[in-house]
Parts: structure tokens; C-alpha cells; sequence
């Protein structure tokens, strides 16, 4: 009888390495510290803000980021979206087979443990794949209210994880969580436009490109501000992690003001400065 590796597509051999599907089943530990390596080496970002995790949830919170990761590549990386399509059906294939006891790759062996301590529901998860099938197949929103159909998928899920992770289950915090992820996801939007039309293809943006730029940075700020109180609802450490990612977006958002709104001629991006003068604010948060 075929193992279930065996039935597994040859796409995974188009990833690195240490995102295969390991020979044996492992322990634990040897996952868990598979998903720390993964959270700590693969974007510094994320290593930095481990720094205001409670020590004791840190093996969720990697376990939940190496989800995440992982899951983004197979959307992102692989460079073919018929073979991501494939590859993304049998992540979920195995993110079912977590909520059965039945993972085999050390993702989701750290994250049944994560999902059982937490008991967290597996929509988040599963939307998030949604919204990764859905990058191979659209590029383009024709309308706000599509676009924020997309984010519900693509960034208010980690959001959602995160507060399962700390132990706030309540709707009133999830929408106030969700607010802010589809800012952070509207701020990457805007800092990232790109475009080919042909009156767009200069490398300096018209004034209406400026104008409509402008309008979205504006409602942009608007659902971060809707997402704000969250920051007094929940405890310290928490809070510094959330006034950090919210002041980090609405950066981005003010290096867009900062070059008049052209977002064509370079993209825009926080300072090293700024950045250190954030850090020292979550610092002085954390320490207050």
C-alpha cells in the first residue's frame, strides 16, 4: 500500500528543502523547534516582534507563523499557479488531517498542539488557503468592497490567530483585530502599486494617479483608527505588538504622503531611523 508521501505530488520538489514532507512523523520538540528556526531566520521582522511575546506562547505563535509562511510561498514561490493550485489543496489536505491528530509534517504537528491549547477553529486557517487560490487565479478587484472581500481572507485571519493564541475569543476584539489587518494590507497595497496601462506607464505619476492615491491612504488611516482600541483591550505585552504594527503601517502610509503620493517613481519605505524610533516607543511601552 502507497504511503501517504508516496501520494504526495512532485510539486513539493520545486520548494526548498525544509518545506518537504519529512520521511517519518516527528516528535514534538523536533517540530516545534522546526517552526522556531522557521519564525526567527526566514523574515527578521517577525524575530524582532518575538521579542514582546510572552515567553510561554512563543511555541504557539511560531507554529502559527510557520503555518502562515509556508502556506504564502506555496501561493507565492512556486512560479506556476496551476502546480501551486495543486500544492495548496494538499496543504489542505493536511491541515485537515491536523484536526484529525493525523499531521505528519512538523507545521502541523507543532500546530495541534497550538490548536488544542488554544482551541482554535479551523476557518482562520482554512481561509487564509482560500485567499492564496484565489492569488493564482485574480489579480484584479473591480470594485473597494471586493478588494476588502479579498483582505477578509488574506490578512484578518492572522490577525484572528493571533487573538486565539493570547485567549480572546470574543467578536467585539475580532472585528476591531480585523479593521486593523485590512489596513496593513490596504498600507502593502498602496506602497506596492504597480501598473501598465499606458497612461500609467510613466515613471512619474499624473495628478489624478496622485489624487487617487491620496484618497486610499486617507481610508486607509480611516480602518486603522477603527482598529486602535483594540490596543486598550488587551494585556501589555499584546498591546505593544499591535501599537507596533499599527504605527509600522501608518509609516508606510506616511512615506507615501512624504512623496506626494507618487508611488510609481520608487516605492515607498520607512526609514532606518523611523524604524529605530519605533522600536523604542514599543520599548518604552513595554517597560512603562
Amino acid at each position: 500500500m502507497a504511503t501517504a508521501n508516496q501520494l504526495r505530488s512532485d510539486g513539493w520538489q520545486h520548494l526548498q528543502a525544509a518545506y518537504r514532507f519529512p520521511e517519518r512523523t516527528p516528535t514534538l520538540e523536533e517540530a516545534r523547534a522546526y517552526c522556531e528556526h522557521l519564525a526567527t531566520t526566514h523574515y527578521e521582522n517577525f524575530h524582532v516582534a518575538s521579542w514582546f511575546l510572552p515567553k510561554r506562547l512563543r511555541p504557539h505563535f511560531y507554529s502559527v507563523y510557520a503555518y502562515c509562511r509556508i502556506s504564502d510561498d506555496l501561493g507565492d514561490e512556486v512560479g506556476d499557479p496551476r502546480l501551486s493550485l495543486e500544492l495548496l489543496d494538499e496543504w489542505q489536505a493536511e491541515l485537515d488531517a491536523c484536526y484529525r491528530g493525523e499531521a505528519t509534517h512538523p507545521v502541523f504537528v507543532a500546530l495541534y498542539e497550538t490548536i488544542r491549547a488554544c482551541d482554535i477553529p479551523i476557518a482562520p486557517f482554512a481561509n487564509l488557503l482560500s485567499a492564496f487560490r484565489q492569488d493564482q487565479t485574480t489579480t484584479r478587484y473591480e470594485t473597494f468592497e471586493d478588494l476588502l472581500g479579498y483582505c477578509e481572507n488574506s490578512a484578518n485571519p492572522v490577525g484572528r490567530l493571533v487573538l486565539y493564541v493570547c485567549g480572546y475569543r470574543d467578536e467585539e476584539r475580532q472585528q476591531l483585530s480585523d479593521y486593523t489587518c485590512t489596513a496593513l494590507q490596504l498600507a502593502n497595497f498602496w506602497q506596492d502599486v504597480r501598473v501598465s496601462e499606458e497612461d500609467l506607464a510613466l515613471s512619474q505619476a499624473s495628478l489624478s494617479v496622485k489624487e487617487l492615491v491620496k484618497f486610499e491612504v486617507r481610508r486607509a488611516r480611516e480602518w486603522f483608527d477603527r482598529g486602535l482600541p483594540l490596543i486598550r483591550m488587551v494585556d501589555k505585552e499584546l498591546a505593544v505588538e499591535l501599537d507596533l504594527f499599527s504605527r509600522g503601517g501608518l509609516e508606510i502610509l506616511r512615506a507615501i504622503e512624504k512623496q506626494n503620493y507618487d508611488v510609481l517613481r520608487q516605492r515607498p519605505a520607512i526609514s532606518k531611523p523611523r524604524k529605530a524610533m519605533l522600536m523604542m516607543r514599543a520599548l518604552a511601552g513595554k517597560f512603562a
